[in-house]
């Protein structure tokens, strides 16, 4: 018995997409019928805003519904790391998700720490799922103004 499939013009590109999807190590969205979706989500790597001013280094990172306590920095040998965990909702009896874009699960950030950067002196604060690391400059390293005197 003959049968009629759709014709989907975009297979090859869907199927090109999955191959270097895997090749990269993403996964692919999986519906709740166990279908895959063509769409990818990003490894879970939160945001980092990185700036200065003449006293300190300033990081802020986005950790949107990770709580303090699931969050660690170390410093070792000229290295500022962040990891923590996003642990993943609870499903509830009766909710039925359509779609999960948001990715969960351990992350991890590390940064070369800056020549003038003063390790002894970091502090960090979370509030409102940001968390804002604080490295003091050495009061070496900060430009100073010499001023010329007349001779």
């Amino acid at each position: 018995m003959n049968s009629l499939a759709q014709w989907n013009q975009y297979r090859e590109m869907e199927a090109l997409h999955r191959s270097l999807g895997s090749l990269f190590s993403r996964s692919p969205v999986a519906r709740l019928e166990g279908q895959e979706e063509t769409m990818r989500v990003a490894d879970w790597t939160p945001l980092v805003d990185i700036s200065e001013d003449p006293k300190e280094y300033l990081i802020k990172v986005e950790l949107p519904e990770v709580k303090r306590e699931d969050v660690k920095i170390t410093m070792e040998e000229g290295t500022l790391s962040i990891a923590g965990d996003r642990k993943y909702e609870k499903q509830e009896n009766g909710k039925k998700y359509h779609r999960v874009e948001r990715a969960y699960g351990s992350f991890g950030r590390s940064f070369s720490l800056p020549d003038d950067a003063s390790p002894a002196k970091v502090t960090a604060d979370f509030k409102d799922g940001v968390l804002k690391v604080h490295l003091a400059k050495n009061e070496k390293a900060r430009p100073q103004q010499v001023e010329v005197s007349v001779s």
